[in-house]
């Protein structure tokens, strides 16, 4: 193969991965808070069992969902603080607990638009029931 068709060959690989990277669009980020809260229908004996309800943020993984809730995009567990921060490419999700129907866990799951360099804060609140 000539040199040149070798050249030509690379400069088009090269405009194609150009254009083609010009095209993506960057990343959008979710952030939020997620509040831990056990309802309950009877005083607790105990008050510090109900002050320390909300501490297991790990326990509570986050889940994101395409726009029909059919495919699961992302997991985020907020941190020790109960926040949680993460990147998504531009587009439409619904923000839910993992594992929630399982666990008995109420939560209304967040529909979310995710726009290219943009965020979006979404706080989940979520009851895990009587304690």
């Amino acid at each position: 193969m000539s040199s040149f068709v070798s050249n030509a060959i690379c400069a088009c690989l090269f405009v194609a991965l150009a254009v083609g990277s010009a095209n993506a669009q960057s990343p959008g980020f979710l952030e939020g808070h997620l509040k831990i809260i056990a309802s309950r229908e009877v005083e607790l004996a105990d008050a510090t069992a109900s002050e320390n309800a909300g501490d297991n943020y790990a326990g509570y993984p986050l889940i994101i969902l395409s726009r029909d809730k059919q495919t699961e995009v992302a997991h985020v567990t907020a941190d020790e603080h109960g926040n949680y921060r993460m990147a998504l490419p531009p587009g439409d999700y619904v923000l839910d607990v993992q594992n929630r129907r399982r666990l008995h866990i109420r939560a209304t799951p967040q529909p979310f638009t995710i726009a290219a360099s943009q965020t979006v804060s979404i706080d989940m609140a979520i009851d895990t029931g009587v304690r």
